[in-house]
């Protein structure tokens, strides 16, 4: 599967719009998605993602925002690098207390 960011986020912007203002022209907003998202060259289920995420983001819609995400994310990275720097100040304590049992006293 191909990562990375294909669509730029003014491509994005506008593709959400599209669909957001011409909804009303369709029987429902997934018609106004299935039409808008091969002019726009991506897939249907994207532009929904897209569209779903802006609702979150402005209130309409239940779920974590961009902003939740991003926080939740960089929480997890810190909690992720804390725990590898307890694990080797863990191993560097019990190596030095080894080091201190193994010292022949004087």
């Amino acid at each position: 599967m191909e990562q990375g960011k294909r669509y730029s986020k003014e491509v994005k912007e506008r593709a959400v719009r599209l669909v957001l203002e011409h909804q009303e022209e369709y029987s429902s907003q997934w018609s106004a998605i299935s039409s808008i998202a091969p002019k726009i060259g991506c897939t249907c289920e994207t532009l929904r993602r897209w569209v779903r995420q802006t609702e979150r983001d402005q209130g309409s819609r239940e779920g974590r925002t961009t902003s939740e995400k991003q926080r939740i994310k960089d929480l997890e990275r810190e909690n992720r690098e804390l725990k590898r720097a307890n694990e080797i100040l863990r191993k560097a304590s019990a190596f030095f207390a080894q080091a201190e049992l193994d010292r022949i006293p004087r």
